[in-house]
This record gives C-alpha cells, structure tokens and sequence, in this order.
C-alpha cells in the first residue's frame, strides 16, 4: 500500500505548499503511468485549497482523511476531536467517497476511535511498527487497524540501502509519503524535512514501484485492503 499524507510542508516546520504545487502531480502522474492506485490522506484544509488535485484523488485513486488541519489528536478533547474530524469528513466528501484515516504524527487515542465509527470510517493507518506498535491487523472500537510499516525518510535513503529493507519488511506492506518530499526542500529546516527530497525521491518512488512489482508484489489502498479483509473474515 502506498499511502500519502497531504499536507503543507513539513509541518510544523513549514507553511508552503510547493509540495502541492509541485510534488503531488508528478507522484500521481507516476502512480497513474504504472497503472496503480495510492490512498491520498488531505487535511481538509489542503484539500479546499487544491480542489483539482482532491478531485484526482477521489476519481483514480483513494481519497483518505487525516484531519482538518494536520492537528494533533491527543491534544485534543474527544469533543474537539469529534467536531474537528467531522468538519474535515464534511469537506472531503465533496470529493468523493472516504472511509479511510491516518492521524497527523500517528497520534491517535484508542477510544477515538469510536468517532471515527460513528462518522462512517472503515479503516485506519495510525500506529506505525516504527513507533513500536506490534499489533499487527487489527480491530479498534470497529475500525480496522492497519498499521504504517516503516518511517517516510526509509524511501529518501540511498537504493542499495534501501533496497535490503524492503526486503525485510512483512506483509502486509503500508509506505508512508508527503507531497514534500519530491520537491527540493530548504536546507534551513530540520535534516528530516530536507534530506533526500527533490527528483531523486521521485526517481526511487519509481524504483520502489518496480521492486515489488519485480517480485509480483500486489499493490492495494487501504480501502481495497478493508474488502479484502472483510472478504477473509465471512468466507
């Protein structure tokens, strides 16, 4: 699963949205040339902001959700969490469809996500095995618990070091990207932000592509994953 959080730029860190003005057609144009969806993640804010690019997510690929404003949940009341992800819900539905969620940062209190039931959500991809989640696939208050393989900065590294991680990693697969990244980024933000973005993350975006499709990988959205898996579970 190639999943991209859409946001500004490296937030807090940044306030541009070269990473939407530049980085977000070039990986759609990408995804679409290997004939293969992503999951989109837009804040509701970016998504008002770039409506043509919400639009393609929601035609050809999956429209997700993460969050009005790129907030932190677990600084938030349950109320203000509810009111804040129905609002974003609310404008992401003009779009299209959506039923999948990731938490800006991976924060996300367990019992919020009876919120993210009652609103309609199916899926969701905020704990992370790099954060030290070792629950695998799991059920949250009903919502299915997908969790996030690896950090987004693994896809920035170098091929040959890379590539020995993918390896590695179990299935199922779930890659986190930012629009940001596949613009050069200023070296005056934190290394994080900055490093390995630019045509060279496109360029292995690429070559991440035709690894696992090398190795007869099959590539899903969260969405597909959930009926997939709703599938398994009444056959």
């Amino acid at each position: 699963m190639l999943t991209f959080d859409v946001e500004q730029d490296c937030p807090p860190f940044a306030e541009t949205r070269r990473g939407m003005e530049e980085g977000l057609p070039k990986v759609m144009d990408v995804l679409e040339e290997f004939k293969l969806k992503g999951t989109f993640l837009f804040t509701g804010r970016v998504a008002e902001e770039f409506p043509e690019l919400a639009k393609r997510a929601g035609r050809k690929h999956e429209l997700g959700c993460h969050g009005l404003e790129h907030e932190r949940f677990d600084r938030l009341s349950y109320e203000e969490a509810r009111c804040r992800l129905t609002e974003a819900r609310e404008i992401l539905s003009r779009f299209g469809g959506v039923v999948s969620f990731r938490a800006p940062n991976f924060q996300f209190p367990d019992e919020y996500y009876r919120i993210l039931a009652d609103l309609g959500f199916k899926v969701d991809s905020s704990k992370a095995r790099h954060k030290g989640w070792r629950g695998g696939v799991t059920k949250i208050e009903g919502i299915l618990e997908v969790p996030a393989t690896t950090t987004s900065i693994i896809t920035r590294l170098p091929w040959r070091l890379q590539e020995r991680l993918h390896r590695g990693f179990e299935s199922p697969i779930v890659y986190i990207f930012h629009p940001w990244e596949f613009v050069r980024m200023p070296r005056r933000l934190r290394p994080d932000c900055w490093f390995g973005t630019g045509e060279g993350a496109l360029e292995k975006l690429r070559k991440l592509i035709e690894f696992h499709l090398n190795n007869e990988a099959r590539f899903m959205t969260l969405r597909e994953f959930y009926e997939e898996y709703q599938k398994l579970k009444r056959g």
